[in-house]
């Protein structure tokens, strides 16, 4: 029996992590696509996903909304037309920029929102409640590291 390299179970290692992620990311879809149905019946992901950046942001350009999104701005100023028709975004002059607009949640989005987060809101809470807080902490400190690229420090 041979044992295996150190490059060969890093790669191992690495594509069990990638296929976990594709399992998470999977998973993340399906919840932001129910969430988008639940606010408006027919709103597409991408939809809502652009609304919870508003929301997240409180206020915010188009253009740097499309850019949060890594998205094309043309497509981006379509979303936002289709959220201020139903109500859930408005737009205000920008006071920095006449040329531009500031982009906010309403009252009835904010208010729509809330009821769409209401039944998940513990979601997570009751997926990790068998977890020790360390082991919380800890996946939230290598999960930082990845995303930001810099290594864990033990």
């Amino acid at each position: 029996m041979t044992t295996d390299s150190a490059p060969e179970a890093r790669t191992r290692a690495v594509r069990a992590l990638e296929a976990e992620f594709g399992e998470l990311f999977t998973r993340v879809r399906q919840l932001l696509a129910d969430s988008a149905h639940r606010m408006s019946p027919g709103m597409l992901p991408g939809a809502y996903k652009a609304f919870t950046t508003i929301v997240r942001r409180e206020v915010i350009t188009l253009s740097a909304l499309a850019e949060s999104l890594m998205a094309d701005k043309g497509q981006v100023s379509r979303t936002v037309r289709d959220l201020e028709q139903l109500g859930f975004v408005q737009r205000t002059p920008d006071p920095d920029d006449g040329r531009s607009s500031l982009l906010s949640a309403t009252p009835l989005g904010l208010e729509r929102l809330a009821e769409v987060r209401r039944p998940q809101s513990s979601t997570l809470l009751t997926a990790l409640d068998e977890w020790s807080i360390d082991d919380v902490q800890e996946l939230t400190r290598l999960l930082h590291a990845l995303s930001t690229g810099v290594p864990p420090r033990s």
